[in-house]
């Protein structure tokens, strides 16, 4: 299920696109949700984090925004909140099948890359997971709604 970007990040001062982990702190989590914003944290504290970036929420309101989807996603929740199933498998395609403009996809092209890099490969392995805003909270839980692949 889609949750509509907060006002909080709309209005919070332009970042980057693609935030490195150890960019990153607990004060983050309205622009990349927990697990990144305490990955970073954990970065500050000295513990071994494998490297990796953030795709920032201020990113993903603008990609649904300025590719025209927006509206269509949140009729699709509206009219389907009775099956949610179906309105998770409806958003999703329509996500999967919009293409990301070119000045969103070359900052996380080139993070991807750079990481690739620092792990001496040309296509680095990641796992790509959901930092829900609002995920994990005492009052909500996403769990399941990402899934794993291997390319």
């Amino acid at each position: 299920m889609i949750v509509q970007v907060s006002e909080k990040v709309k209005n919070a001062p332009k970042r980057k696109p693609v935030l490195r982990f150890e960019e990153l702190r607990k004060e983050d989590i309205p622009l990349v949700g927990g697990k990144c914003a305490n990955l970073g944290e954990m970065i500050q504290a000295g513990i071994p984090v494998p490297p990796g970036f953030a795709v920032t929420a201020q990113t993903y309101e603008k990609f649904i925004s300025e590719t025209g989807i927006a509206e269509k996603i949140y009729k699709i929740i509206e009219e389907k909140t009775a099956n949610t199933e179906m309105a998770s498998k409806e958003v999703r395609k329509l996500i999967e099948s919009t293409p990301i403009p070119d000045e969103m996809q070359k900052p996380i092209r080139k993070a991807y890359n750079e990481l690739s890099k620092e792990a001496n490969t040309a296509q680095a392995f990641v796992a790509v997971r959901s930092s829900a805003t609002a995920e994990d909270l005492p009052g909500a839980s996403f769990a399941g709604l990402s899934s794993s692949v291997r390319p």
